[in-house]
């Protein structure tokens, strides 16, 4: 996974506090510590995703609590199949569900918008990458997600590669001027990345030798104009507006990344739901 124990008992405990602050009310009334089991079942089909977060919770909750899976993270999964059961305390598995649930369904969304977009691109050279439009605190958790989907991660921070998007370019006086700015002062350690929105701006940032450039908003037939230009002479990625049900027309281009911020900011939550709890004894 692309995060540690640490941090993952970090947001499990901000989530917990968030949902239970003074205890299950319900719950605690009704149940004295019995012990119980669980099935989580398929609502609708996707890829599921989030499997150790989801065991976590429970093992936070109660060191003993066992889960008995029946598939593996990154696995496909029908509407009515039961793939896991989780056995503890009653009052474990009941305080723990919203919040269990909330990751798996969470992940598991962004996981199968992901293998939607790959499949639409098999074939191709092209892969598709995330953005940072994420949710707050939960970046590292998302992208892992679409890496589990099959998908690639951007850069995971403004720290990790320099991007020169439309506002540094402006207020610079010119995609020339921001890339020689950059270069004073991080010579070579970093990649440039340079967002480009017409063939004037893909002849500019040729000429200033950008690592990378992104063709933003581009048509087919413009990204294929621009990318015969570039001939090589950049990492080519295509950007804005790419969804589902028109990514399978910029598969042939010859673009080396797709990248689109709906996988994470427009992904919906997979269907899931704990049902069948058994008082064992």
């Amino acid at each position: 996974m692309l995060i540690d124990n640490k941090e993952l008992d970090q947001l499990i405990q901000g989530a917990l506090a968030e949902d239970v602050p003074y205890g299950d009310l319900a719950t605690e009334a009704i149940f004295q510590g019995q012990r119980g089991q669980v099935d989580l079942i398929a609502k609708q089909a996707g890829v599921i995703c989030g499997l150790p977060i989801f065991q976590r919770v429970f093992t936070y909750l109660e060191e003993g609590a066992r889960l008995d899976y029946q598939v593996q993270e990154g696995d496909q999964i029908r509407p009515g199949q039961v793939f896991l059961t989780v056995e503890a305390s009653v009052n474990t598995l009941l305080t723990g569900e919203r919040v269990a649930l909330n990751f798996l369904q969470r992940l598991s969304g962004i996981a199968t918008a992901t293998r939607i977009f790959v499949d639409a691109l098999d074939g191709s050279r092209t892969k598709l990458m995330d953005t940072r439009k994420t949710t707050p605190g939960l970046r590292r958790l998302e992208k892992y997600a679409v890496r589990v989907g099959g998908g690639y991660n951007h850069r995971y921070s403004l720290s990790d590669l320099i991007m020169l998007k439309d506002n540094h370019i402006q207020a610079a006086g010119g995609i020339l001027q921001a890339v020689q700015a950059v270069r004073q002062l991080d010579p070579h350690i970093h990649k440039i990345e340079v967002e480009v929105e017409s063939m004037d701006m893909v002849r500019q940032a040729v000429e200033a030798e950008a690592d990378i450039i992104m063709l933003d908003n581009m048509t087919p037939d413009q990204m294929e104009e621009a990318i015969a230009y570039i001939d090589g002479r950049a990492i080519i990625e295509g950007s804005g507006n790419m969804r589902a049900d028109n990514v399978a027309d910029y598969k042939d281009l010859g673009l080396d990344y797709i990248s689109s911020g709906a996988i994470t900011h427009s992904a919906g939550i997979l269907d899931l739901s704990m049902k069948n709890l058994r008082v064992i004894d």
